[in-house]
């Protein structure tokens, strides 16, 4: 088998030396390789040259099936950038929406059907505001900035602590003490470099809600203050924004996307008034299995993206519940209160 790697790779050489075009030193090749398969073909086993050249013709068939399936994704590559970039670009103008590295980052993504180059494009020019960086909003972040959402803003007013890490995945230990939304920033970045995140280090109030809601297309409620997502969801109602929001305690977890704007419910329209005391207790009060907010959380995230790019059903009118102790997920049918103080005037 050395005998002839040596020999494709000395034919490579003096193809090179003798300027001679890629497309014929690829033929070359490929005629010493049918050549091998032939002696293996005619020659019986105890050949000397047959021997030579490896002994069986199997690793030769692996190795053509290796080389087949490299060739064959390396063309996939060729067309997706084709088809996502300009048939015919401006002198001095940038090649197409993505960068080769972005193609190459998002090629899993542009295959989809559902997705495609457009929708890629989508996400790419998205604005998405995600509220918390705490176990929801971990995930959120990270799905989203992987995916490659254009613009992702995230606020928070609370710092990393110790007692965060068990289910706040996107912070680490050696950022304890460090603003969340700056943390979050961080992990985002390294994960993809093509992303701009707007961290907003403070607490989100009644009087900035609006105003920060307008400049994003969608925005993701993870916390867990019912008074913050009574807010939230005024807020979207009155930008019109949808919003994605999701919730845990304990071992259950639920996510739905609250959009009246198109016909689905808001949140207040499902919850309207706050639960008793000690009927949904945050997660410091009645805890929470570390793994249930990165299932939730990429749910939401999930969400986001059949959002964006159009794709699939989405969770509006739906809410999905899920328990992980018994391992059982379900769905409640939701709709719209018409006498909805918040959004019967929404249209």
């Amino acid at each position: 088998m050395v005998l002839v790697l040596s020999l494709a790779l000395l034919i490579w050489l003096i193809g090179r030396q003798i300027q001679l075009p890629h497309q014929a030193r690829w033929l070359l090749i490929g005629l010493l390789y049918v050549a091998v398969l032939g002696i293996h073909t005619v020659l019986p086993a105890e050949a000397s040259l047959r021997q030579a050249t490896g002994g069986s013709a199997a690793q030769w068939l692996i190795l053509g099936g290796f080389v087949a399936l490299a060739l064959l994704y390396r063309e996939m590559l060729r067309r997706l950038r084709a088809k996502v970039a300009p048939t015919a670009p401006v002198q001095g103008a940038p090649q197409g929406p993505f960068s080769e590295a972005e193609l190459d980052r998002y090629a899993r993504h542009i295959v989809l059907r559902e997705i495609g180059g457009v929708g890629q494009k989508s996400l790419k020019d998205a604005k998405v505001l995600v509220i918390g960086a705490g176990g929801l909003g971990s995930p959120v972040s990270l799905y989203l900035a992987a995916t490659g959402v254009g613009t992702i803003g995230i606020i928070d007013s609370d710092v990393v602590s110790v007692s965060n890490l068990a289910r706040q995945v996107i912070h680490t230990d050696e950022r304890s003490g460090m603003p969340k939304v700056f943390s979050a920033e961080a992990a985002m970045k390294a994960q993809n470099p093509h992303i701009t995140v707007k961290p907003y280090n403070r607490a989100l109030t009644e009087e900035i809600a609006e105003a920060l809601f307008d400049e994003f297309d969608l925005v993701i409620d993870g916390t867990d203050s019912f008074e913050t997502r009574a807010l939230v969801n005024r807020a979207c109602v009155a930008t019109g924004t949808p919003l994605i929001s999701g919730a845990i305690s304990q071992w259950e977890g639920q996510v739905s996307l609250f959009d009246p704007v198109r016909g689905a419910p808001c949140y207040a329209c499902i919850f309207p008034k706050e639960p008793a005391a000690g009927l949904a207790p945050s997660c410091a009060e009645g805890g929470v299995a570390g793994p249930l907010p990165g299932v939730i959380g990429t749910l939401m995230a999930m969400e986001a993206v059949k959002e964006i790019t159009q794709a699939g059903e989405t969770l509006a009118g739906r809410m999905l519940v899920y328990d992980a102790l018994d391992a059982r997920s379900r769905e409640i049918k939701l709709s719209r209160n018409p006498e909805c103080p918040v959004c019967k005037d929404a249209s």
